[in-house]
């Protein structure tokens, strides 16, 4: 089985945008643990996520952690759009531009994951 999560939520959406994002983790966690094939991206808003994923306090910190090694990256594009790309460098993630948009940096494309066989999750 493969599955790509994509965590679309912006952090700022209170309780609801956490439940999503402590969701597609939980998700990833699941795949993993059963040695499915996985993959997390953040895109959207969602790219605002990982700098405050990677503070100790935060709730979705260890589960966060334990998945780490699925995370994809993060669209170049949505970062640079929703002003998350500095933060993104300072938590490490890489930036996706396999779809090359115009008037962007370039953005985490869907084709190649379903053309690949992943059935796609969003949050």
């Amino acid at each position: 089985m493969k599955a790509a999560i994509i965590v679309l939520s912006d952090p700022a959406g209170g309780e609801e945008a956490l439940g999503r994002v402590f969701n597609a983790l939980a998700s990833a966690h699941e795949f993993d643990r059963f040695g499915d094939t996985v993959t997390v991206r953040f895109q959207g808003a969602g790219t605002r996520w990982p700098i405050l994923l990677t503070e100790k306090t935060h709730p979705a910190h260890d589960l966060y952690e334990s998945v780490r090694h699925t995370v994809a990256g993060v669209s170049c594009g949505c970062a640079d759009v929703f002003g998350a790309a500095d933060d993104v460098a300072t938590a490490g993630m890489d930036l996706i531009t396999d779809n090359p948009v115009p008037g962007t940096s370039g953005m985490a494309g869907m084709r190649r994951l379903l053309k690949d066989g992943y059935s796609v999750l969003s949050f």
